[in-house]
Protein backbone atom coordinates (compact mmCIF):
# COMPACT_ATOMS: atom_id res chain seq x y z
CA UNK A 1 0.00 0.00 0.00
CA UNK A 2 1.00 3.27 -0.81
CA UNK A 3 -0.01 7.34 -0.14
CA UNK A 4 -1.13 9.20 -2.83
CA UNK A 5 1.15 11.93 -3.96
CA UNK A 6 -0.53 15.60 -3.96
CA UNK A 7 -1.59 16.78 -7.38
CA UNK A 8 1.24 18.81 -8.91
CA UNK A 9 0.66 22.51 -9.39
CA UNK A 10 0.89 22.37 -13.19
CA UNK A 11 -1.60 19.52 -13.16
CA UNK A 12 -4.30 19.98 -15.59
CA UNK A 13 -6.79 17.73 -14.14
CA UNK A 14 -6.68 16.09 -10.97
CA UNK A 15 -3.98 13.17 -10.63
CA UNK A 16 -4.40 9.99 -8.96
CA UNK A 17 -0.78 8.39 -7.81
CA UNK A 18 -0.47 4.75 -6.74
CA UNK A 19 2.67 2.00 -6.57
CA UNK A 20 1.95 -1.76 -7.87
CA UNK A 21 5.14 -2.91 -5.79
CA UNK A 22 7.17 -2.62 -8.98
CA UNK A 23 6.77 0.95 -10.15
CA UNK A 24 5.06 3.88 -9.18
CA UNK A 25 1.95 5.12 -11.70
CA UNK A 26 -0.49 8.09 -11.94
CA UNK A 27 -3.24 8.44 -14.12
CA UNK A 28 -6.25 11.30 -14.41
CA UNK A 29 -8.29 11.27 -11.72
CA UNK A 30 -12.40 11.21 -13.00
CA UNK A 31 -15.27 11.58 -10.08
CA UNK A 32 -18.38 13.21 -11.00
CA UNK A 33 -19.22 13.90 -7.40
CA UNK A 34 -15.84 16.24 -7.20
CA UNK A 35 -14.58 14.33 -4.87
CA UNK A 36 -10.59 14.56 -4.14
CA UNK A 37 -8.10 11.88 -5.35
CA UNK A 38 -8.22 8.86 -2.64
CA UNK A 39 -4.56 9.51 -0.53
CA UNK A 40 -3.85 5.58 0.00
CA UNK A 41 -4.69 3.25 -2.79
CA UNK A 42 -4.31 -0.75 -2.36
CA UNK A 43 -3.79 -2.72 -5.84
CA UNK A 44 -6.16 -5.75 -5.82
CA UNK A 45 -7.59 -8.60 -7.88
CA UNK A 46 -9.67 -11.49 -7.95
CA UNK A 47 -7.69 -13.23 -5.06
CA UNK A 48 -8.45 -10.37 -2.09
CA UNK A 49 -11.85 -11.52 0.07
CA UNK A 50 -14.66 -9.20 0.02
CA UNK A 51 -14.20 -8.87 3.98
CA UNK A 52 -10.19 -7.66 3.60
CA UNK A 53 -11.42 -5.12 0.55
CA UNK A 54 -14.62 -3.73 2.89
CA UNK A 55 -12.88 -3.17 5.62
CA UNK A 56 -10.18 -1.16 3.19
CA UNK A 57 -13.03 0.80 1.79
CA UNK A 58 -14.51 1.09 5.47
CA UNK A 59 -10.62 3.12 6.30
CA UNK A 60 -11.03 4.98 3.04
CA UNK A 61 -8.44 3.22 1.16
CA UNK A 62 -9.19 2.86 -2.43
CA UNK A 63 -8.86 -0.53 -3.84
CA UNK A 64 -7.61 -0.33 -7.52
CA UNK A 65 -8.73 -3.26 -9.78
CA UNK A 66 -6.17 -5.47 -11.65
CA UNK A 67 -8.48 -8.28 -12.15
CA UNK A 68 -11.28 -9.83 -14.11
CA UNK A 69 -13.87 -7.33 -14.89
CA UNK A 70 -16.85 -9.45 -14.25
CA UNK A 71 -15.04 -9.74 -10.79
CA UNK A 72 -14.97 -6.70 -10.30
CA UNK A 73 -18.72 -6.50 -10.41
CA UNK A 74 -19.03 -9.17 -8.63
CA UNK A 75 -16.53 -8.14 -5.57
CA UNK A 76 -18.98 -4.31 -5.99
CA UNK A 77 -22.16 -6.72 -5.21
CA UNK A 78 -20.26 -7.78 -2.62
CA UNK A 79 -19.69 -4.53 -0.71
CA UNK A 80 -22.59 -3.56 -1.45
CA UNK A 81 -24.09 -6.47 0.58
CA UNK A 82 -22.12 -5.48 3.61
CA UNK A 83 -22.95 -1.78 3.60
CA UNK A 84 -26.82 -2.98 3.21
CA UNK A 85 -26.95 -4.83 6.60
CA UNK A 86 -29.06 -4.55 9.43
CA UNK A 87 -27.54 -3.17 12.89
CA UNK A 88 -24.46 -4.80 14.13
CA UNK A 89 -24.83 -6.91 16.83
CA UNK A 90 -23.63 -6.21 20.40
CA UNK A 91 -20.99 -8.90 21.98
CA UNK A 92 -24.12 -10.17 24.19
CA UNK A 93 -25.21 -11.14 20.92
CA UNK A 94 -29.00 -8.42 21.05
CA UNK A 95 -29.27 -6.36 18.54
CA UNK A 96 -28.43 -2.51 19.20
CA UNK A 97 -31.60 -0.42 20.83
CA UNK A 98 -33.41 1.70 18.83
CA UNK A 99 -35.07 4.83 20.61
CA UNK A 100 -38.87 4.55 21.33
CA UNK A 101 -39.54 7.85 19.85
CA UNK A 102 -39.84 7.66 15.77
CA UNK A 103 -38.01 10.35 14.40
CA UNK A 104 -39.26 12.83 12.73
CA UNK A 105 -39.50 12.94 8.68
CA UNK A 106 -37.12 15.66 8.63
CA UNK A 107 -34.68 13.57 10.72
CA UNK A 108 -35.31 10.91 8.63
CA UNK A 109 -34.90 12.69 5.56
CA UNK A 110 -31.39 13.66 6.85
CA UNK A 111 -30.54 10.53 7.81
CA UNK A 112 -31.14 8.83 5.28
CA UNK A 113 -29.49 11.17 2.91
CA UNK A 114 -26.49 10.65 5.01
CA UNK A 115 -26.09 6.58 5.03
CA UNK A 116 -27.36 6.93 1.06
CA UNK A 117 -24.04 9.53 0.59
CA UNK A 118 -21.46 7.29 3.53
CA UNK A 119 -22.34 3.89 1.50
CA UNK A 120 -21.83 5.78 -1.95
CA UNK A 121 -18.45 6.97 -0.14
CA UNK A 122 -17.65 3.43 0.62
CA UNK A 123 -19.06 1.62 -2.63
CA UNK A 124 -17.16 4.31 -4.82
CA UNK A 125 -13.09 2.51 -3.41
CA UNK A 126 -13.65 0.25 -6.11
CA UNK A 127 -11.32 1.81 -8.66
CA UNK A 128 -11.44 0.94 -12.46
CA UNK A 129 -8.26 1.75 -14.47
CA UNK A 130 -8.95 2.94 -17.77
CA UNK A 131 -5.82 3.46 -20.78
CA UNK A 132 -5.69 6.29 -23.51
CA UNK A 133 -8.31 5.89 -26.15
CA UNK A 134 -11.18 5.14 -23.64
CA UNK A 135 -10.00 1.67 -23.22
CA UNK A 136 -10.38 -1.38 -20.42
CA UNK A 137 -7.02 -3.46 -20.54
CA UNK A 138 -8.87 -6.31 -17.94
CA UNK A 139 -9.78 -9.36 -18.79
CA UNK A 140 -13.46 -9.61 -20.68
CA UNK A 141 -13.81 -6.51 -20.35
CA UNK A 142 -16.70 -4.23 -21.92
CA UNK A 143 -16.04 -1.90 -24.71
CA UNK A 144 -17.10 1.53 -22.62
CA UNK A 145 -15.46 3.55 -25.61
CA UNK A 146 -18.43 5.31 -26.83
CA UNK A 147 -20.14 5.82 -23.35
CA UNK A 148 -17.01 7.26 -22.32
CA UNK A 149 -16.94 9.67 -24.72
CA UNK A 150 -20.71 10.81 -24.62
CA UNK A 151 -19.96 11.29 -20.58
CA UNK A 152 -16.27 13.29 -21.22
CA UNK A 153 -15.94 14.27 -24.38
CA UNK A 154 -13.45 12.73 -26.99
CA UNK A 155 -10.31 11.16 -25.53
CA UNK A 156 -7.39 13.39 -24.49
CA UNK A 157 -4.86 10.80 -25.01
CA UNK A 158 -4.60 10.24 -20.76
CA UNK A 159 -4.92 6.99 -18.81
CA UNK A 160 -7.78 7.77 -16.01
CA UNK A 161 -9.02 6.07 -13.02
CA UNK A 162 -12.85 6.42 -12.31
CA UNK A 163 -14.90 4.34 -9.65
CA UNK A 164 -16.50 1.04 -10.92
CA UNK A 165 -19.70 2.40 -9.48
CA UNK A 166 -19.13 5.62 -11.80
CA UNK A 167 -18.30 3.58 -14.61
CA UNK A 168 -21.25 1.71 -14.79
CA UNK A 169 -23.66 4.44 -14.16
CA UNK A 170 -21.69 6.10 -17.59
CA UNK A 171 -22.52 2.41 -19.10
CA UNK A 172 -26.39 2.41 -18.37
CA UNK A 173 -26.29 6.34 -18.89
CA UNK A 174 -24.82 4.77 -22.67
CA UNK A 175 -28.18 2.59 -23.13
CA UNK A 176 -30.48 4.79 -21.93
CA UNK A 177 -29.32 7.66 -24.51
CA UNK A 178 -29.72 4.60 -26.97
CA UNK A 179 -33.00 3.50 -26.69
CA UNK A 180 -34.72 6.64 -24.77
CA UNK A 181 -37.59 6.73 -22.51
CA UNK A 182 -41.11 6.43 -23.65
CA UNK A 183 -43.15 9.59 -23.03
CA UNK A 184 -46.58 9.51 -23.70
CA UNK A 185 -47.30 13.14 -23.56
CA UNK A 186 -45.26 13.23 -27.28
CA UNK A 187 -47.83 11.18 -28.95
CA UNK A 188 -48.86 7.44 -29.43
CA UNK A 189 -45.55 6.81 -31.89
CA UNK A 190 -42.81 4.79 -30.68
CA UNK A 191 -40.74 7.11 -31.59
CA UNK A 192 -41.96 9.61 -28.96
CA UNK A 193 -39.56 8.81 -26.87
CA UNK A 194 -36.63 11.16 -25.00
CA UNK A 195 -32.69 10.26 -24.63
CA UNK A 196 -31.77 11.83 -22.09
CA UNK A 197 -27.84 12.14 -21.57
CA UNK A 198 -25.51 11.29 -18.61
CA UNK A 199 -25.87 13.68 -15.83
CA UNK A 200 -29.02 15.39 -17.12
CA UNK A 201 -31.95 13.73 -15.15
CA UNK A 202 -34.71 11.57 -17.48
CA UNK A 203 -38.08 11.75 -17.66
CA UNK A 204 -39.11 8.61 -16.36
CA UNK A 205 -41.70 10.01 -13.82
CA UNK A 206 -44.34 10.71 -16.53
CA UNK A 207 -47.36 11.83 -14.32
CA UNK A 208 -45.95 15.80 -14.37
CA UNK A 209 -45.10 15.54 -18.47
CA UNK A 210 -48.88 14.18 -18.55
CA UNK A 211 -50.13 17.57 -16.45
CA UNK A 212 -48.08 20.16 -18.76
CA UNK A 213 -50.07 18.06 -21.79
CA UNK A 214 -53.55 18.44 -19.69
CA UNK A 215 -53.47 21.62 -18.44
CA UNK A 216 -55.53 24.10 -20.90
CA UNK A 217 -53.40 26.97 -22.88
CA UNK A 218 -53.60 30.74 -21.55
CA UNK A 219 -55.07 32.53 -24.23
CA UNK A 220 -51.77 33.95 -26.58
CA UNK A 221 -49.87 30.97 -25.54
CA UNK A 222 -49.81 29.71 -28.67
CA UNK A 223 -47.61 32.37 -30.20
CA UNK A 224 -45.29 32.31 -27.38
CA UNK A 225 -43.74 30.24 -24.48
CA UNK A 226 -41.03 29.72 -21.97
CA UNK A 227 -39.58 26.88 -20.57
CA UNK A 228 -37.13 27.58 -17.42
CA UNK A 229 -34.76 24.98 -16.91
CA UNK A 230 -35.86 22.59 -19.40
CA UNK A 231 -33.25 19.97 -19.06
CA UNK A 232 -33.83 17.32 -21.58
CA UNK A 233 -36.21 19.41 -23.34
CA UNK A 234 -39.35 17.30 -22.83
CA UNK A 235 -41.70 20.11 -21.70
CA UNK A 236 -40.22 22.26 -24.60
CA UNK A 237 -41.43 19.49 -27.07
CA UNK A 238 -44.57 18.48 -25.78
CA UNK A 239 -45.54 22.56 -25.88
CA UNK A 240 -44.58 22.16 -29.32
CA UNK A 241 -46.50 19.45 -30.39
CA UNK A 242 -49.31 21.54 -28.59
CA UNK A 243 -49.38 24.50 -30.96
CA UNK A 244 -46.84 26.73 -29.54
CA UNK A 245 -45.26 28.41 -32.15
CA UNK A 246 -42.31 29.90 -30.44
CA UNK A 247 -40.67 28.33 -27.08
CA UNK A 248 -37.89 29.72 -25.28
CA UNK A 249 -36.22 27.26 -23.70
CA UNK A 250 -33.47 28.39 -21.35
CA UNK A 251 -30.94 26.11 -19.31
CA UNK A 252 -27.60 26.98 -17.74
CA UNK A 253 -25.70 23.20 -17.78
CA UNK A 254 -24.20 22.43 -21.34
CA UNK A 255 -24.62 19.03 -20.81
CA UNK A 256 -28.14 19.42 -20.81
CA UNK A 257 -28.17 21.68 -23.53
CA UNK A 258 -26.66 19.12 -26.06
CA UNK A 259 -28.92 16.88 -24.76
CA UNK A 260 -32.44 18.75 -25.46
CA UNK A 261 -30.87 20.52 -28.63
CA UNK A 262 -30.42 16.70 -30.23
CA UNK A 263 -33.92 15.39 -28.82
CA UNK A 264 -35.67 18.39 -29.98
CA UNK A 265 -34.27 17.56 -33.53
CA UNK A 266 -35.11 13.40 -33.66
CA UNK A 267 -38.76 14.90 -32.06
CA UNK A 268 -38.34 17.56 -35.36
CA UNK A 269 -39.79 20.50 -33.33
CA UNK A 270 -36.43 22.04 -33.31
CA UNK A 271 -37.72 24.93 -36.00
CA UNK A 272 -40.37 25.62 -32.74
CA UNK A 273 -38.14 25.94 -29.91
CA UNK A 274 -34.93 28.51 -29.02
CA UNK A 275 -32.40 27.25 -26.61
CA UNK A 276 -30.99 29.82 -24.62
CA UNK A 277 -28.05 29.21 -22.61
CA UNK A 278 -29.33 30.92 -18.92
CA UNK A 279 -29.92 30.71 -15.57
CA UNK A 280 -33.64 31.08 -14.89
CA UNK A 281 -34.81 33.91 -16.94
CA UNK A 282 -33.67 35.03 -20.83
CA UNK A 283 -31.24 37.54 -20.47
CA UNK A 284 -32.32 41.08 -21.12
CA UNK A 285 -34.02 42.30 -23.64
CA UNK A 286 -35.98 39.12 -23.13
CA UNK A 287 -40.16 39.24 -24.49
CA UNK A 288 -42.72 38.87 -22.08
CA UNK A 289 -45.21 35.57 -22.61
CA UNK A 290 -48.49 34.44 -22.08
CA UNK A 291 -47.07 30.98 -20.88
CA UNK A 292 -43.82 30.13 -18.03
CA UNK A 293 -43.67 26.85 -17.40
CA UNK A 294 -41.04 25.67 -14.74
CA UNK A 295 -40.29 22.21 -13.40
CA UNK A 296 -37.50 23.03 -10.70
CA UNK A 297 -35.69 20.42 -8.06
CA UNK A 298 -38.54 18.99 -5.27
CA UNK A 299 -36.33 18.90 -2.98
CA UNK A 300 -34.36 21.64 -0.53
CA UNK A 301 -31.34 20.11 -0.12
CA UNK A 302 -27.95 20.18 -1.25
CA UNK A 303 -27.11 18.30 -4.39
CA UNK A 304 -23.84 15.91 -3.99
CA UNK A 305 -23.47 15.55 -8.08
CA UNK A 306 -24.44 17.07 -10.72
CA UNK A 307 -27.22 14.62 -11.77
CA UNK A 308 -28.99 15.13 -7.74
CA UNK A 309 -28.91 19.21 -8.79
CA UNK A 310 -32.16 18.28 -10.95
CA UNK A 311 -33.80 16.63 -7.34
CA UNK A 312 -32.25 18.84 -4.89
CA UNK A 313 -33.16 22.88 -4.83
CA UNK A 314 -30.33 24.02 -2.01
CA UNK A 315 -32.69 26.45 -0.02
CA UNK A 316 -35.04 26.45 -2.81
CA UNK A 317 -33.05 28.84 -4.88
CA UNK A 318 -34.14 27.93 -8.43
CA UNK A 319 -38.11 27.29 -6.75
CA UNK A 320 -37.71 31.14 -5.34
CA UNK A 321 -35.81 32.88 -8.46
CA UNK A 322 -38.48 31.59 -10.57
CA UNK A 323 -41.39 33.28 -8.57
CA UNK A 324 -39.76 36.23 -7.95
CA UNK A 325 -38.91 36.79 -11.89
CA UNK A 326 -42.03 35.17 -13.15
CA UNK A 327 -44.14 38.85 -12.86
CA UNK A 328 -41.47 40.24 -15.09
CA UNK A 329 -41.59 37.74 -17.69
CA UNK A 330 -45.54 37.30 -18.16
CA UNK A 331 -47.71 39.32 -20.37
CA UNK A 332 -50.83 41.05 -18.85
CA UNK A 333 -53.27 38.22 -18.46
CA UNK A 334 -50.64 35.28 -18.18
CA UNK A 335 -49.78 32.40 -16.65
CA UNK A 336 -47.13 30.70 -15.00
CA UNK A 337 -47.34 26.62 -14.72
CA UNK A 338 -44.75 26.15 -11.74
CA UNK A 339 -44.88 21.73 -11.85
CA UNK A 340 -43.65 20.91 -8.00
CA UNK A 341 -44.30 17.43 -5.96
CA UNK A 342 -45.41 17.93 -2.20
CA UNK A 343 -42.68 15.61 -1.15
CA UNK A 344 -40.86 18.41 0.44
CA UNK A 345 -44.09 19.31 2.86
CA UNK A 346 -44.55 15.44 3.49
CA UNK A 347 -40.75 15.29 4.60
CA UNK A 348 -41.20 18.26 6.82
CA UNK A 349 -38.80 20.50 4.60
CA UNK A 350 -41.06 23.26 3.49
CA UNK A 351 -44.50 24.12 4.65
CA UNK A 352 -47.55 24.68 2.12
CA UNK A 353 -47.89 27.85 3.90
CA UNK A 354 -44.05 29.09 2.79
CA UNK A 355 -44.42 28.20 -0.35
CA UNK A 356 -47.88 30.08 -0.78
CA UNK A 357 -45.87 33.29 1.10
CA UNK A 358 -43.09 32.97 -1.52
CA UNK A 359 -46.07 33.17 -4.47
CA UNK A 360 -47.85 35.96 -2.68
CA UNK A 361 -44.25 37.95 -2.01
CA UNK A 362 -43.52 37.42 -5.50
CA UNK A 363 -46.81 39.18 -6.26
CA UNK A 364 -48.56 36.13 -8.04
CA UNK A 365 -52.33 34.66 -7.14
CA UNK A 366 -52.78 30.93 -7.71
CA UNK A 367 -55.38 30.78 -10.61
CA UNK A 368 -56.02 27.09 -10.17
CA UNK A 369 -53.84 23.59 -9.83
CA UNK A 370 -54.08 19.98 -11.45
CA UNK A 371 -53.27 17.15 -9.04
CA UNK A 372 -51.98 13.66 -9.86
CA UNK A 373 -50.35 10.51 -7.91
CA UNK A 374 -46.61 9.57 -8.42
CA UNK A 375 -46.57 6.39 -10.50
CA UNK A 376 -43.28 5.38 -9.75
CA UNK A 377 -42.05 2.26 -8.40
CA UNK A 378 -40.89 3.73 -4.72
CA UNK A 379 -44.54 5.26 -3.70
CA UNK A 380 -45.23 1.54 -2.99
CA UNK A 381 -42.21 0.05 -2.11
CA UNK A 382 -42.75 -0.34 1.90
CA UNK A 383 -39.13 -0.67 2.84
CA UNK A 384 -38.76 2.65 1.46
CA UNK A 385 -37.64 4.37 4.73
CA UNK A 386 -39.27 7.59 3.02
CA UNK A 387 -42.40 4.97 1.82
CA UNK A 388 -44.93 7.02 4.48
CA UNK A 389 -44.17 10.55 2.85
CA UNK A 390 -43.87 8.88 -0.90
CA UNK A 391 -47.22 7.30 -0.20
CA UNK A 392 -48.60 10.72 0.41
CA UNK A 393 -46.90 12.59 -2.10
CA UNK A 394 -49.07 14.63 -4.76
CA UNK A 395 -48.16 16.27 -7.86
CA UNK A 396 -49.62 19.35 -8.78
CA UNK A 397 -49.52 21.81 -11.47
CA UNK A 398 -50.13 24.83 -10.17
CA UNK A 399 -51.19 27.81 -12.80
CA UNK A 400 -50.24 31.46 -11.54
CA UNK A 401 -51.10 35.18 -12.44
CA UNK A 402 -50.17 38.30 -11.59
CA UNK A 403 -52.61 40.18 -8.82
CA UNK A 404 -53.89 42.84 -9.76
Amino acid sequence: MAAAAPDRADDHAPQIHWHDGQAAHQARWRCERLWAAPKRVQVVNDTWAADAAYKLACEGTALLWEGDFPQARHLLDALARRCDRGPRRARSGRATPTPDTPPTPATAFHRHRAAQAQRARVLSQLLIPIEAGYHLALRRAPDVQQACEEAWGPDDGQASVVSLRELLGLIGAHEWRSKGVPVPALGPSPANRIHPHYGVFSPVRGEYVDLVKQAPLPAGADSLAMDIGTGTGVLAAVLARRGVRQVLATELQARALACARENLQRLGVQAAVTLVAADLFPPAPSPRAALVVCNPPWLPARPGSPLEAAVYDEDSRMLRGFLQGLPAHLLPGGEGWLILSDLAEHLGLRSRAQLLGWIGDAGLVVLGRLDTRPRHRKAGDTQDPLHAARAAEVTSLWRLGQAA
